[in-house]
């Protein structure tokens, strides 16, 4: 994994150690799914816990995609991209985005656009919680547009898995006072 770790504060003071970054050799399972096989570009960002994530990987993807990523993922995805996703939040959607399949400890979710097809798979197992991206282009447009958008997403999602760990775990510590 590149990145390091930091020290996260959660609502009752105390800190633990939260180490997020990118994983370079994308794992064998991700790329074993029909969406990540040969993709134009993939990337997987992980945050690795002091304890277990707990949670569905449908409720983590609601965490990071409608709620760390929020207004700002959503102009990205739809205006930039020009993905077409869903309005109103269903339970066959996640932050407009349709869920294609899931697994034990996964979720993978799809959008579509003229000018690509994206897959975004958020894993919540053991200690790990990850979100991994990956994108087919469909016109040569696409992949020029998504290469000036990439450093900036690279920069965000492990922000994204960090914020969203943090809003969990304030839940987790009110739910307990």
């Amino acid at each position: 994994m590149q990145d390091g770790s930091e020290a996260v504060r959660g609502p009752d003071d105390s800190t633990s150690r939260v180490a997020v970054g990118q994983v370079l050799d994308v794992p064998a399972d991700i790329r074993a799914l029909a969406a990540f096989r040969r993709p134009d570009y993939i990337d997987v960002f992980a945050l690795d816990s002091p304890a277990p994530v707990d949670g569905s990987p449908e409720r983590w993807a609601r965490v990071v995609l409608e709620e760390s990523a929020g207004f700002g993922g959503q102009f990205v995805w739809r205006v930039l991209l020009g993905l077409r996703l869903r309005w109103r939040k269903t339970p066959t959607h996640v932050a407009g985005w349709r869920i294609a399949a899931r697994g034990d400890g996964w979720i993978e979710l799809a959008a579509r656009s003229p000018l690509l097809s994206g897959h975004l798979l958020v894993r919540a197992q053991g200690r790990e919680l990850s979100l991994t991206t990956a994108l087919h282009y469909r016109r040569r447009l696409g992949a020029r547009i998504w290469s000036r958008l990439s450093a900036t997403h690279r920069r965000a999602a492990p922000t994204l898995l960090r914020q969203a760990y943090e809003a969990e775990r304030a839940r987790g510590a009110a739910g307990r006072g």
